[in-house]
Formats: C-alpha cells, structure tokens, sequence
C-alpha cells in the first residue's frame, strides 16, 4: 500500500494537478456558456454580442492602427525634442541601464561570494561581502531615482494630455455640443479625467517594463555568448519570438473587453451622479426604489462584464504562465546544461569542481535573468493589448473634439413625414445656413427652425428685430422657443437661410434656473468674467454693489459676509434670489441683446418692472419668454408659435389681444 501510494504520488502527482486545473477550468467555462444561455431567455443580449456591437465601433488590438495612434497620441504628451518630458524620458534609460549594470554586478558578486562559502576562504568572503555592502547605498539610490522618474512622466504626461483634450473641449460652445448634439461618446467626464490617467500611467509602464528587458537580454546575450556559445542567446529569442506571436494572438479581445470596461463604468458614474443632481425632484416623487432598480441595473451590467473578464484573463494567465516563465525557464536549463553535460566541451575539460560551480551559477543566473526578461516581454503583450483599448478610446475622443471645434457632428436622425401640402422636402443639412455677425440687428432670413435630431418646428422663419424693440415670445411647450435661442446662441447649427446678429459676446442669455458658479459672491454678478477682467473694464465694488440694490439683493452683501465669501451659492440663495442675482449679471455687462427665458417667475411684479424699465434705459434689447400678461407693456412686438409650424409676429399696439397669465 505505501509503495502504491509512493508509486501515485510521484508519478502522477504533476498529472493530477493538470487534470484539476482543467477541471476547474472546464467548469468555469461552462458556467459562463450557462450564464450567456440564461441571459438569451430572460430576453437579455449575450454579452459577446455586445461586445461585437462594440468592436465594429472601434477596433482596439495592437496593429499598425494602434501605432499610429500612440503615435498621434506621444506627439501631444512629447511636443518637442528638448522639454521636461524628454528629460524624464532620457533619466528613465539611463536608470534603466544603470541597473542592468548593477544587476550583472551583483550576480557576478554573489557568485564569488558563494564560492568562497564553499570553498572556506574568509579572506574573499570578507572582501566581496564588504564590496556588497559599500555599493547597496548606490544600488538604493539607482532604483529610487528610477521610480521618481517614471512617477514624474506619469504626471507630465497626464498634464500634457489633459490640457490640451480641455482646450479642445472647452473651445467655444464644444462641451454642449458633444453632450447634446453628437451621440458618439456618451461619458466624456469619463474619458477626461479616468481613462487619461488609466492611458498615461500604462504608456509609462510599458515604456519601462519593455526598455529594461530588452536591455537585460542585449547584455545578456552580450555576456552569455562569450561564456556558452551563441547558440544558446539564439534559441531563447528564437522562443520569444514564437511566443509572442502566438499569445498576441490569443490576446486580441482584451482590447475589446477594456473599451466595454470603462464604457460600463462611465454609465455607472452617470447613472450615480443624476441621482445626486436630481436629488430633490426624485425625493419628492418617492423615486428611491425606481433609482435603485436603475443603479442596479446598470451595476449589474457592469458586474457581468467584469466576470468575464476576469474569467478570460484567468484563461490568459494560465496560459502566460506557462509559456512565459515554465517554458521559459525550461528553455534556459537545456541551453545552461549543454556545455556542462558535454563532455567533449573544451571549456571545461580541465575546470575543477569549483570552477564549473562559479561558471554554473554564473551563466545560469544569467541565463534565469534573460528568461526573466523574456517572460516579462511577452507578457507586456498583454498589457500592451489593455492600453490598445484606452488608445482608441482616447483617440476616439480626440477625432469627436475635432470633428465639433470644425462644425461637423454626427447623430442619429429621425425620419421626416413629408405632408401632402408641403411642395418640396427640407434638406437637413447642419450648417448649410449662413451667420453674419451685425451690431444693433437680430434678421432671421428664411432660416428652418430645425433640432438636432431633424425634427422641423418652423419651415420658414422670417423676422427682424432692432436694437430698443423689445420682443415677447410666447406659445405652447415645444412649439419651439427655446430652440429659437439655442439656433440664436449658436448652440445649435443653422440648416439653411441666413441669420444676422451681433457676435457672441453681445447676446447674453437668462434662464429660468440661473447658473451659479464656484467662487466668491463677487464672482456671481462679474460670472464669466474675472477680477482682473472687471478692473480692467473699470467697474468697482461700489458700482457692483448698486447693481444688487437694484434687483434688492443689498442685504446679501453684509448677510453672506462681503464680497470675497465663498459659498456653495446653488444652496445658499433660494430661487427668486439667483434669479435677481442673474439680473444683476446682466446689469454688469451691458449686452446689446439679452434672451430672458422665463427668468422672473419668481420675482414680484414690482422689482420685475424695475428690471426692464432699467434695462431699456441702459439699452439693452430684450427677448422675453414669459406668460405673465403684466409684462406685455414692456414689450414693442410679440412672436406667437402655435407648435404645428406656424408662428406669428407683429407689433403691439392697443388693439392687441394680450393672452397668459
């Protein structure tokens, strides 16, 4: 019985370890099939099928796409030949080839340190002991300096990357636009801030963890050709090579899987964000279980994908392992033991004991290292293969900033039904309409009132407003008003016809919510403006001040502790003073033109008619989107859209038949 289970245990013992891994491994895939099964019954789409939908998107493996986007990419981060990056660069490679020294210096140290040991010598025991010794301050310094390198590219890279991605996306109107004309990337706060770190920290890891192994095997190959042949440095490559190709390939859908990964993660942050945004609202609809049942959802998506990535680099990884450090190592015995197990070798026909032993230790150490090296090359592949996934996501963004900063996006279209009265179809075509920039003049001129999506609230619209003609506009929710101000603004594109206005900076827009920005109370009247800006224009604290007490917003100023107190101002002033507080903003720049979306709902009458009385005094022309009637005596014309394409616009006069509230 005990030679039985000697006879088991010896023999089959490496065969029962294989047969459990694949058990365990036979197992796992099939519960993924089980799972994808369950998926297809409950009505849910596998997840390779979405993974499919993904890849046709953006391919993400690493070919001459990937190249030249890094490329694309390493332009940004390194603009030039001589600049902090370089330097970084250039600290890396030499700490990098410092250490393979100190690498071969050590195995070289170590060996004769060993031999002394077995061959009882205290005299060199104690030598290169204390050679050791004297150099690990050095060898300390060397790795340290290597760290702080490549934590400080990281961070220039991320810099570089980040400012210019927000220069692009903070050009003009380009941030609205990409969340609310172009449906190409759904998470840019994600890719902003998450993915350029992911993207910058992976670029310098690769970087390092490719420069130092393909150094080690230079030197290496160097010192092992002189000790055992150049056969031997020759078929380690040669397994390189063959390796890598064939795990490249086994690789190819991580690159898939990352752009799915942070696809998932990016709409888990949204979906948790909405939720702290719109906090009150959902509060005051019980939405709490309706929330959760998203958040799980999308959690939930997350999660599965999650698993079988884990599961597939699960798969990798026991394959990587075995090809890249057992093979590996395997490889490294049969070329070491070939001038040792020869005995017609005449390197060591007259080596005594000690002698093979220090060359053994020598060149096998040195061969391990090279294995090492060649194991951590061929799994760079792999995390090759991950930063190929943040490349096209990256490189994603970057065509989508391009494509809005130059007047191009793209978007999904609804089909029009063309009406049997209608002569002849509408042409969408975004930007096909012409802007001329004119003081003192707002003409739309046969200009289509088109959304974004192709839907057609007006055909034809033709009017023209003076500076000092107030214009009241009014008619049913989606009739179109406010996309009459989003065209006005320039958010939205023209499709046809011509629009004269002043340029942007003379058109100044109040919404029903006003925005109130972090910063100062000083900086809530001045907003976009800055300090500087404001003396600059030659405007004080006290002219400020007069401004606020023209809306009846004095009190704030002592209240909230003067002009520099920073507060969270959203919370801080209720509704009707963030309007006044917008009003006063108005004051402070004077526009030509000012759009006031439903801005005084909640002011009183008086302080309202306060408000446009001094704004026709210092020349500022108003379109007012309201239904209060108590306003129409402030207005000169009146633009009424009925919501089926037709709108009306005259000017007011007694006989007018004044309609709200």
């Amino acid at each position: 019985m005990a030679a039985y289970s000697k006879y088991l245990t010896v023999r089959h013992s490496a065969i029962a370890g294989a047969t459990a891994a694949a058990c365990a491994l036979l197992c796992l895939l099939n519960k993924r099939r089980a799972a994808a099964q369950h998926g297809k019954r409950s009505g849910k789409q596998p997840l390779q099928n979405n993974e499919q939908k993904e890849g046709k998107k953006e391919r993400a493996m690493v070919d001459r796409v990937f190249i030249a986007r890094i490329c694309r990419i390493l332009k940004i981060m390194v603009p030039r030949t001589l600049c902090k990056e370089t330097g970084y660069l250039l600290l890396i490679a030499v700490m990098l080839v410092v250490r393979t020294y100190c690498d071969i210096w050590m195995i070289q140290n170590g060996t004769v340190i060993e031999s002394a040991i077995i061959g009882r010598s205290r005299k060199d025991f104690k030598k290169y002991l204390f050679n050791f010794i004297a150099a690990m301050p050095a060898i300390s310094l060397v790795n340290n300096f290597l760290k702080y390198g490549l934590n400080e590219l990281k961070l220039c890279f991320r810099v570089r990357l980040t400012r210019y991605l927000y220069e692009e996306y903070l050009k003009a109107y380009t941030y609205y636009k990409m969340g609310n004309l172009d449906n190409r990337i759904a998470n840019p706060d994600q890719l902003l801030t998450q993915d350029v770190e992911k993207f910058c920290n992976s670029v310098v890891d690769l970087y390092s963890n490719l420069s130092k192994p393909f150094l080690d095997i230079v030197l290496y190959i160097f010192k092992l050709t002189s000790a055992i042949g150049a056969q031997g440095p020759a078929s380690m490559m040669a397994y390189l090579i063959i390796s890598g190709f064939f795990l490249t390939r086994l690789r190819r859908p991580i690159g898939k899987m990352t752009i799915i990964e942070q696809k998932y993660e990016g709409e888990y942050r949204y979906v948790n964000s909405r939720l702290i945004t719109n906090s009150e609202e959902i509060a005051f609809y019980n939405g709490n279980l309706r929330e959760k049942q998203t958040i799980h959802k999308t959690f939930r998506k997350l999660v599965e994908h999650l698993h079988n990535f884990i599961l597939f680099r699960f798969s990798m990884g026991f394959i990587d392992t075995i090809i890249a450090k057992y093979l590996a190592t395997v490889v490294g015995y049969l070329v070491v033991s070939r001038p040792f197990l020869n005995l017609a070798d005449p390197r060591h026909q007259n080596s005594t004991h000690a002698e093979l032993l220090e060359d053994y230790y020598q060149s096998g150490r040195m061969l391990l290292r090279m294995s090492q090296a060649l194991g951590r090359i061929v799994l760079a592949g792999r995390e090759m293969t991950r930063l190929a996934g943040f490349t096209a996501r990256i490189t994603e963004l970057m065509q989508v900033l391009k494509d809005l900063n130059s007047g191009k996006y793209q978007r999904t279209m609804v089909s029009q039904e063309k009406d049997a009265d209608k002569k002849e179809a509408l042409p969408l075509i975004p930007g096909s309409g012409e802007i001329i920039n004119t003081d003192n003049l707002i003409k739309f001129d046969h200009v289509p009132l088109v959304t974004p999506n192709g839907d057609v609230l007006i055909q034809d619209l033709n009017f023209e407003v003076r500076s000092g003609a107030n214009v009241l506009i009014c008619g049913p929710n989606g009739c179109g008003k406010s996309s009459l101000f989003r065209v006005l603004g320039e958010l939205w594109p023209l499709f046809g016809g011509r629009l004269t206005k002043p340029v942007r900076g003379k058109l100044f827009y109040v919404p029903q919510r006003p925005y109130m920005t972090l910063g100062t109370l000083r900086d809530q009247v001045i907003y976009p403006d800055t300090l500087e800006d404001q003396r600059k224009k030659g405007i004080s604290d006290q002219v400020l001040k007069e401004y606020l007490n023209n809306v009846q917003l004095g009190q704030i100023l002592e209240r909230e502790g003067g002009w520099d107190s920073v507060q969270d101002w959203m919370d801080v002033l209720s509704g009707g003073e963030k309007q006044r507080m917008a009003m006063a903003r108005l004051f402070y720049h004077k526009p030509q033109f000012a759009i006031l979306d439903e801005c005084t709902s909640a002011v009183s009458v008086d302080v309202e008619g306060y408000i446009y009385s001094h704004c026709r005094k210092v020349g500022i022309t108003l379109f007012t989107v309201s239904h209060r009637k108590s306003l129409w005596k402030h207005h000169d014309f009146y633009l009424h859209m009925d919501g089926r394409g037709n709108y009306e616009f005259k000017k007011i006069t007694e006989d007018t038949v004044e309609f709200g509230s």
